[in-house]
């Protein structure tokens, strides 16, 4: 038994290894998009007209901080936020059109759809803001020169739309999509949180997101910047994501496709989730929600996954452990020393995740918890996917 385990923490030690080392660096969380400081948005920005997109449901709480903050962005052309009020009950259409009451601004206006019946084969965010793009796609004479979707509980800061149109413009992007900003203050997202965008991040590297020579593509759905000619490339549509629960990856997918250029980073400073994840449970919740979709709802891809966590982040730890224990052999203390290793790699890699977060030195050793966490939400997300008939927003509705 120890002789098996020694092999695979050989063969996981070289799998980390590789990441180190290999070109595309999907561990060092760049390319952060605003990284620098930006300057005076360019006046050739002030002919332009972008709308923004957000879909809602339930959400009266933060559409007053974050609805404002797209009505006082420093961008000098016009903004339109379509908000899809998607059968809220606590009032979100009301929170939202009061926050911009007293607000005058003549390139600046906001319009509350009501959401219609979901359709069946749909999923909720998608058709929400499918709606939305079918009525603005409808009239042709004033089709927007971009579309931003952006979820409600984003708060963008004041240069963020004037930055992502004046970046799309200079390369010519089709999709330019943003990470957002986690929060990250309670314990539970100290410890999950920079671990999330870390399993991102090795999921989607940025660099081959970024490369138009590759045809990988994936976005963050919180913040997706398209360009006219991506959306009549869509049709103004997203039927062709209408049942995927990963919308923004398929969406971008689907941009991609088409030979159009896109670019996703990550947001260091302008565009802020301002949902909290206070709990384990809340952390939980939104990850299991999707984890198994992610698997293609695949049981052998499931084992293969369940053991690879098992096998990257809980037998090193196991065999560091053994390493104390008498009496010894050749092969576990080879076990031993192997699984050492692992955990330092893991720790060299995970240490600008913790940075980004400006979080303190000690968590860069947190990984392997926060691993074997997700491996459990991930079969979490399974449980649920067999066991619940109920339909929710996003795709499968959470019952414990």
């Amino acid at each position: 038994m120890v002789l098996v385990a020694f092999i695979v923490l050989v063969a996981v030690l070289m799998t980390w290894d590789w990441l180190l080392v290999e070109k595309i660096r999907r561990w060092d969380f760049l390319p952060i998009g605003d990284l620098d400081e930006k300057g005076s948005p360019s006046a050739e920005l002030a002919c332009l007209r972008v709308v923004v997109v957000t879909p809602a449901r339930n959400e009266a709480d933060l559409v007053p901080l974050t609805v404002p903050a797209l009505y006082h962005q420093d961008f000098p052309g016009r903004i339109d936020i379509h908000l899809v009020d998607d059968h809220s009950s606590d009032r979100t259409a009301e929170a939202a059109r009061a926050a911009v009451e007293f607000f005058e601004h003549k390139n600046r206006s906001l319009t509350v759809i009501p959401g219609g019946a979901l359709p069946d084969g749909w999923v909720g965010k998608v058709w929400a803001m499918h709606q939305a793009l079918r009525n603005i796609g409808a009239d042709r004479e004033h089709w927007p020169d971009y579309v931003l979707l952006t979820d409600a509980d984003i708060w963008h800061r004041m240069g963020s739309v004037s930055r992502l149109v004046a970046e799309s413009r200079s390369a010519g992007l089709a999709l330019n999509s943003r990470m957002a900003l986690l929060r990250c203050e309670s314990f539970w997202e100290k410890l999950l949180i920079p671990a999330f965008v870390f399993f991102f991040n090795l999921l989607y590297p940025m660099r081959r997101i970024n490369n138009p020579g590759d045809p990988f593509a994936g976005a963050a759905g919180g913040c997706v910047l398209l360009s006219q000619s991506a959306l009549v490339k869509l049709g103004w549509s997203l039927e062709s994501i209408k049942s995927c629960l990963i919308d923004d990856v398929n969406l971008a997918r689907q941009v991609k496709a088409q030979g159009l250029p896109i670019n996703l980073s990550l947001s260091g400073h302008e565009v802020i989730s301002e949902r909290p994840y206070g709990t384990l449970g809340e952390i939980w919740r939104m990850v299991r929600r999707s984890a198994y979709t992610e698997l293609k709802h695949n049981p052998p891809r499931l084992a293969v996954a369940l053991a690879g966590l098992f096998a990257t982040f809980m037998l090193p730890a196991l065999m560091v452990t053994h390493l104390f224990a008498a009496p010894l052999t050749v092969t576990s203390y080879a076990a031993g020393v192997c699984g050492a290793l692992i955990l330092l790699v893991q720790f060299f890699v995970y240490r600008p995740a913790v940075r980004f977060f400006n979080l303190g030195f000690f968590w860069s050793f947190t990984l392997p918890v926060a691993g074997i966490l997700y491996g459990l939400m991930t079969l979490d997300s399974a449980r649920l996917h067999y066991f619940s008939r109920e339909n929710a927003w996003r795709g499968k509705r959470d019952r414990s």
